[in-house]
């Protein structure tokens, strides 16, 4: 496989290697002087920024679209949670539950007013050709460094690896590499592609309202958009008081102020208790409607208390938002629209590219399940759990990926019946980097850069992986993965995944510094 907007690299890489070393001081001097505000967005400890080679700034910038300019960095963000920073806690695991990891906040971040996360345009676009000027890595050089590290016994009792040349889509290196383990949030990745495949880059959830024919009964209709709001600042989200505006106005023009009220939620089927159970932080009830992920509080990541009904409260923050613009309403009820209802209002989410972007990089559940359940509604299955699972199959199958030992049990990897392979979490990264599925990308450009965003944001300090990784993390108890990109020193864009288990558990800190060396040591070994 080879990177069409890359093909003349060889013969450019000259001119673009001495024109970065020669604005390399300035670089690194604007990267200093950001570093203080940068901490401070990001309410992180201030990582220890390794200096990058002029190889892997300019090679990183052009396979990865990340903008070297002398600003280097203007945010934090996207996300200002860690999410899944941590092992599910010892005291969920006391009790004996299936458990999920800890999205918590970073501390003294308040998780508030999220943004899209980067997805900038390569800055090399037209150079062309494949990324490196010298011979990728052997798989003997890289047993021999990654070898002993996976050896460390802070990585547990089982695990796994694999490596793999994005510019050729050949594996580098592999040790267990087609052993099924429990992936944690790095399912995730799989949920990504299949959603993408299925629906489409562009496709938008619609939320709306209907009238019922030949009556006063409004429906409000819920597509499946878990980043409805109902906070003033809609922050680019779909928005619940949009749809109020637009339906009071509709019905306004009807002469109508007064209405019966109910809400739809029959696009999901099944059970809408993740197995994890309610008493849990780390996601709501998965329902075709609510609104603020069913937050009880103001933040917009990481852990939060839930409504235990909210498709119910979105409903009834509606009738709420209704009356104040002079639409009086019933209490709403659950009651499915007809299909000879009329339409009044819709509203529509960000692109899905956007929605798989916000969940990797925050590890978001809730967006993870309800991508789930996206899929499987395009891919003609019962949007549920179930349903959900069978149609990440099917998407990933239709791409020809290696799906043999993988299970589907949910979308984001909370429930640990999900089973996935190194190689297939390495092969669906190179699928998103193949040029011939450009709808794919947001499964790249979502994933946490090491040491300064989402749930990798608090990792890496003193690793010069530093700002180089890009890698989706997985925490559950006794479950930690990693599973991502880097460009080593020769410019060569690999996909890595590592996974691993142990029973008893493995002690979290030492168990993710464990994996982060690894990816560190790909950004700072040729292996050739």
């Amino acid at each position: 496989m080879v990177v069409p907007e890359l093909k003349a690299w060889r013969a450019a890489r000259p001119h673009v290697v001495r024109v970065a070393r020669s604005v390399r001081p300035q670089l690194v001097r604007a990267v200093e002087a950001v570093k203080p505000p940068l901490v401070r967005a990001a309410g992180a400890v201030k990582p220890l920024v390794t200096q990058p080679s002029t190889v892997q700034f300019t090679a990183g910038a052009a396979t990865l679209g990340l903008v070297v300019a002398a600003t280097v960095v203007t945010a934090a963000g996207p996300w200002d949670s860690t999410g899944q920073r941590t092992a599910e806690r010892d005291w969920a695991a006391s009790q004996g539950r299936a458990g999920g990891a800890d999205h918590g906040h970073v501390s003294g971040t308040s998780g508030k007013a999220p943004a899209p996360a980067p997805s900038a345009a390569s800055v090399l676009t037209g150079l062309g050709g494949s990324v490196g000027a010298g011979p990728s890595p052997t798989e003997k050089a890289l047993a021999d460094v990654l070898g002993p590290l996976l050896d460390n016994a802070a990585l547990g009792t089982e695990r796994t690896a694999a490596v793999v040349d994005l510019a050729t889509g050949k594996r580098l290196y592999g040790k267990g590499a087609g052993d099924a383990l429990s992936p944690a949030s790095t399912t995730k990745i799989a949920t990504a592609v299949a959603a993408l495949t299925a629906a489409g880059a562009d496709h938008r959830i619609a939320t709306r309202t209907v009238l019922e024919p030949d009556s006063e009964k409004v429906v409000l209709v819920g597509g499946g958009d878990p980043t409805l709001t109902a906070r003033k600042d809609a922050e680019g989200n779909a928005s619940l008081r949009t749809l109020a505006d637009e339906t009071a106005r509709a019905l306004k023009d009807r002469k109508t102020d007064e209405v019966t009220l109910s809400y739809d939620t029959s696009l999901y089927e099944g059970p809408d208790v993740h197995p994890i159970g309610l008493d849990n932080t780390n996601v709501a009830r998965v329902t075709a409607l609510m609104a603020d992920e069913g937050r009880l509080d103001d933040t917009s990541s990481g852990t939060a208390k839930r409504t235990e009904q909210p498709a119910a409260d979105a409903a009834k923050k509606f009738a709420d938002l209704l009356k104040d613009r002079g639409i009086k309403t019933t209490d709403p009820v659950p009651a499915e629209a007809t299909d000879r209802a009329k339409a009044l209002a819709t509203v529509k989410s960000p692109p899905l590219s956007a929605l798989v972007e916000r969940m990797l990089t925050n590890s978001d559940n809730d967006i993870a399940e309800a991508l789930a359940r996206q899929t499987a509604v395009a891919a003609g299955e019962p949007a549920s759990f179930k349903g959900g699972g069978t149609a990440i199959r099917k998407q990933l199958k239709k791409l020809g990926l290696p799906l043999k030992g993988a299970e589907f049990a949910d979308g984001s990897g909370l429930d640990r019946a999900d089973k996935l392979t190194a190689d297939l979490l390495t092969a669906l990264l190179a699928k998103a980097a193949d040029p011939a599925h450009p709808e794919l990308r947001a499964a790249l450009t979502g994933l946490p850069v090491a040491g300064f965003t989402g749930t990798l944001s608090g990792r890496y300090a003193g690793q010069p992986g530093t700002g180089l990784v890009r890698a989706k993390t997985g925490t559950l108890t006794g479950v930690h993965t990693l599973a991502g990109t880097v460009v080593d020193t020769d410019g060569h864009l690999l996909a890595f995944a590592f996974l691993t288990a142990s029973d008893p558990p493995t002690e979290p800190t030492a168990t993710q510094k464990g994996l982060d060396a690894l990816a560190s040591t790909l950004a700072t070994c040729g292996c050739n």
